[in-house]
């Protein structure tokens, strides 16, 4: 049954997805809910659960702006054991010892900073026109080629109480960074196996977990109005100066003329009759529109 209404503004949501479904599933709950176009920033795999930001509307067209965030997981690896998908919802094949907490901790000065990461086989990765784990999954052999991420700091958490093989590691790292090679990569350092076991995303640039709307808040099928108060207005995640233009200027930037303006170079929300207009960009004293909302 389909809503006959749509929500009259556009905005962002942050959902707490839960571990056990897609990310397409959070997404097409909202277009249902909104009767609006919606997509996720960053997918998180079935097993992980945590912060999934989610835009709605034409706050999709801010994707881009969001690319160089910077995102904070839990991660729980279990060690002396592997998988063909490097976490523990493949085929698990045992082999391998569990190293200690110093051990693993000895491993984290090589892993900072910008590294050169190898994609698990088991991911959305292009080969050749198809996706990795398509090709995975029909036998096909194949390499990944190594690509540069950012890792800002990890810090051990400690052993599992009740699961001596696993320890959970808190991880700070840039966009498109695999977590589940990181386990791969610190077992493999320490001469041994290991899996991602669970895996909670605490932060996605300014949205964080603690802020998060948990998915079955809109299992319950909010209104739209309800839904209005959960969106988090597009103009105040963007980490941008305001820009306000008259009318006149504002037709000018609309219809694709630069608009002289006494501020520094660089990127500006951009404000037309008080009301958020987009993204403009400002080079040598001329602003032009580079993102419209409107």
């Amino acid at each position: 049954m389909k809503r006959t209404e749509k929500i009259k503004t556009f905005g962002f949501f942050n959902i707490d997805k839960p571990s056990g479904i897609v990310s397409s599933t959070v997404v097409n709950k909202l277009k249902w809910l909104t009767g609006t176009p919606c997509g996720h920033m960053g997918t998180l795999d079935p097993l992980a659960s945590g912060v999934l930001p989610v835009g709605c509307g034409n706050a999709t067209r801010l994707f881009d702006y969001f690319l160089e965030k910077e995102k904070e997981y839990i991660a729980e690896f279990t060690f002396g054991v592997d998988s063909d998908t490097l976490d523990s919802t493949g085929k698990l094949v045992c082999g391998g010892h569990v190293p200690n907490e110093s051990e693993i901790e000895s491993v984290f000065p090589t892993l900072l900073g910008d590294i050169m990461q190898v994609p698990p086989k088991y991911s959305a990765k292009n080969v050749n026109g198809q996706r990795g784990y398509d090709l995975a999954r029909a036998g096909v052999e194949f390499e990944l080629l190594p690509k540069k991420v950012h890792i800002y700091g990890m810090e051990l958490l400690g052993r599992i109480a009740d699961k001596p093989d696993t320890f959970r590691i808190k991880i700070r790292c840039g966009g498109g960074t695999y977590i589940r090679s990181i386990g791969r990569d610190i077992a493999a350092a320490l001469g041994t196996k290991a899996v991602m076991s669970a895996l909670n995303r605490t932060q996605s640039g300014c949205f964080l977990l603690e802020n998060a709307i948990p998915f079955s808040v809109l299992e319950q099928d909010p209104t739209l109005e309800e839904l209005e108060k959960m969106m988090i207005p597009t103009e105040s995640v963007l980490p941008f100066d305001a820009l306000t233009l008259s009318e006149k200027e504002s037709v000018k930037l609309y219809n694709g003329q630069r608009i002289p303006v006494d501020v520094a170079d660089g990127l500006y929300k951009i404000y037309r009759s008080g009301e958020f207009y987009g993204i403009g960009e400002v080079l040598n004293g001329l602003a032009k529109a580079k993102t419209k909302l409107c």
